[in-house]
């Protein structure tokens, strides 16, 4: 049955405005600076689509001829910085802890033309997708639905930006008094080290002991969950399966493997004489353990969860390739249609030009090959390298709009499908004899651009069916999304810059550090280096291969999302849990009082859009801190407490499950 919009298609009412267009676009440099910092931090990015929607709609009403269809463009010119900061982030990092460039600021231009071709090419590819796919019944397209049922409430007078202002404020206040450019007051993780008592395991042959029983120790290495707003947030929005799925990772790798990988590598080995580095001294010796812990964590069971990564990612193509062959071939089908197009049809139905489309991703090729060719000075491989890059854009936007139409945006792996992206660079680079920096900075370009437009291209499919449902015109979006693409590429460095700077000037090591552990670019930046300089340890790769096929064989839903939980620290992953434990509180008090559909549906979204002002209040304080500290501008500092912290998790608690249970119900009317 054919989707009814909310405005007919006969209705024409005020759409494409200036002032809707500049606002959609300074809300994609604030919600995309938010998004970096976040991914950055946590390895995950969220949806803008409900905070872009309450803004939009908060300030477009103050006109007397403002609509749903302009606040429509507006969340979807807006919706651009989160997706293009996802792509950033995922990739662009790796140039610098690959070494391949020492400052983001030197290699600015590189970084906004990758940033700039990625996504338009993934709105471009998108275009010939839309027909399938936000026509296909079956795609549920959650946040979809959601936003533009925000949208629809909107015109009732019920904003929610009380909400999300609120809790933008509580959050951002927290990060002041912990972040340490701010007032340090807060320490919101405390870590520790258990060690183990001496053991003695005896070994037999032929049912007689053999040798000397072998003495082993170690210990496990134990944080406390980040006492962050934003994390929690993180947790709540994915929900509580999710949120298990990755804290199983993290327990998978701190309470499992390493102490085992400790345990059993002994007194003198190499990896515990590294508790007797000179420079670790006067370092008390349970924090010389917990050194040797981190060390076994980055070294060994990273690597297996890069192997599981990048099983996950093929595996999820592989589950895919019924559905996406056939909406391949629907796509193609009807470019036909989508080029018959014009003025005196369904204006629901039209897109940019096909003609127009075809000429822009050419446009955008060649000057993209010409970058590949300044990295490995071959024209071939720079060749080799475009095919590559255009290939699997096209099939991966395809991927990313399908899984974004199946789960929503918030919780698609894009990472994963950039990550094939790369390995199938870095094997055809290889094979044509590239090497060296040159090679790994063309095998992290092409997977920066495919990264871009795969995420892209999940976010305008998103924008578009939620524009279907409201009875937007998608030319106009489509057109918005290109320009917000075009300018949100010029400034998004900006806060990566910045935020590498101020670390560093705090002592630590910048992107790829303990603080900004960036997991997806640092794991980009491992394989690109590995293929390309041969020296990957492919036995760790191929053991987490092996783990994540048990997964699946388990029928674990996501091995994605656990191996992600494997690469990131404890701290982190514990404090998304603690968030999926508070949306399944919910959940479980929503579903004791017997609420109707309609009254859940209105709970929920009271608590992303709370959830969702939390994660921008938290990264964009922390992102103005930086700026700060890089400016040479020092906040007074006190004693940081680490029992201050309880006081954030009381206040979060409160913030996501006391506030959508008592808020008034919503009118039936």
């Amino acid at each position: 049955m054919k989707l009814r919009p909310y405005v007919p298609a006969t209705t024409r009412l005020t759409e494409f405005t200036l002032r809707a267009s500049l606002l959609g676009i300074v809300q994609a440099a604030i919600l995309g600076a938010a998004n970096a910092y976040l991914g950055l931090k946590a390895g995950q990015t969220i949806s803008a689509m409900f905070p872009a929607a309450v803004v939009s709609m908060l300030v477009l009403r103050a006109f007397k001829n403002g609509s749903i269809l302009e606040e429509n463009l507006s969340r979807t010119a807006a919706s651009v910085g989160e997706a293009l900061a996802a792509g950033a982030i995922f990739t662009l990092p790796a140039f610098v802890i690959a070494g391949v460039w020492k400052d983001f600021y030197e290699h600015y231009w590189e970084s906004t033309f990758i940033m700039l071709v990625g996504g338009v090419l993934g709105v471009l590819f998108v275009i010939f997708l839309r027909r399938t796919l936000c026509e296909d019944e079956t795609l549920p397209f959650p946040e979809s639905v959601a936003a533009a049922e925000i949208h629809k409430a909107g015109q009732k007078g019920a904003t929610g930006a009380r909400y999300l202002f609120g809790s933008m404020g509580m959050a951002g206040l927290f990060e002041l008094f912990k972040n340490p450019g701010g007032f340090a007051a807060i320490v919101d993780s405390v870590s520790g080290f258990v060690k183990f008592p001496l053991s003695k395991i005896s070994f037999l042959r032929g049912g007689q002991p053999f040798g000397q029983p072998g003495t082993f120790s170690g210990g496990m290495h134990f944080e406390t969950p980040y006492a962050s707003p934003a994390f929690m947030s993180v947790g709540y929005i994915i929900g509580p399966k999710l949120a298990a799925l990755n804290f199983s990772g993290g327990v998978l790798a701190w309470l499992i493997l390493v102490p085992m990988i400790m345990f059993l590598s002994g007194d003198g080995s190499a990896l515990m004489n590294l508790a007797n580095d000179p420079s670790l001294a006067e370092t008390a010796s349970v924090e010389r353990l917990e050194v040797v812990a981190d060390q076994a964590w980055r070294s060994v069971v990273r690597p297996m969860a890069v192997g599981a990564m990048l099983f996950s990612a093929v595996w999820t193509l592989f589950l895919m390739r019924g559905p996406l062959v056939a909406g391949m071939r629907r796509a193609f089908q009807d470019m036909k249609k989508a080029a018959g197009a014009d003025s005196s049809a369904d204006r629901t139905q039209i897109d940019i030009s096909t003609k127009w489309v075809l000429i822009g991703i050419v446009s955008l090729i060649i000057p993209m090959s010409a970058l590949f060719y300044y990295f490995t000075g071959s024209f071939k491989a720079a060749l080799v390298a475009s095919f590559a890059m255009t290939v699997a854009g096209f099939v991966f936007s395809a991927v990313g709009g399908y899984l974004v139409g199946v789960i929503g945006g918030s919780s698609s792996p894009i990472s994963g499908l950039a990550l094939s992206s790369l390995v199938l660079a870095g094997i055809l680079l290889v094979t044509l004899g590239v090497t060296g920096a040159g090679g790994v900075a063309a095998v992290l370009a092409v997977a920066a651009v495919v990264c871009c437009a795969t995420s892209l291209s999940g976010d305008i499919i998103q924008d578009l069916k939620a524009g279907q449902i409201l009875g937007g015109t998608p030319r106009s979006m489509e057109i918005v999304e290109i320009i917000s693409v075009i300018i949100t590429s010029f400034v998004l460095i900006v806060p990566i810059a910045q935020l590498h700077s101020a670390d560093i000037a705090l002592g630590g090591t910048g992107i790829g550090g303990d603080n900004l552990s960036a997991p997806q670019a640092s794991l980009m930046a491992m394989i690109s280096q590995g293929i390309v300089g041969g020296d990957m340890a492919w036995p760790l790769i191929l053991m987490g291969i092996a783990l994540a096929i048990g997964l699946i064989m388990l029928g674990c839903p996501s091995p994605m999302l656990v191996a992600v939980g494997m690469y990131l620290d404890f701290a982190t992953v514990s404090a998304i849990f603690v968030g999926g434990v508070l949306r399944w509180i919910v959940d479980r008090f929503m579903a004791r009082k017997r609420m109707a559909g309609a009254e859940m549906e209105f709970r929920n979204n009271i608590g992303v859009l709370l959830a969702s002002g939390m994660i921008a209040g938290e990264a964009l304080v922390a992102i103005g801190l930086a700026i700060l500290v890089n400016l040479d501008i020092h906040i007074p500092q006190f004693g940081g407490s680490g029992a201050a912290g309880l006081v954030i998790f009381g206040a979060v608690a409160y913030v996501l499950v006391g506030i959508p249970m008592r808020a008034p119900k919503p009118r039936t009317s």
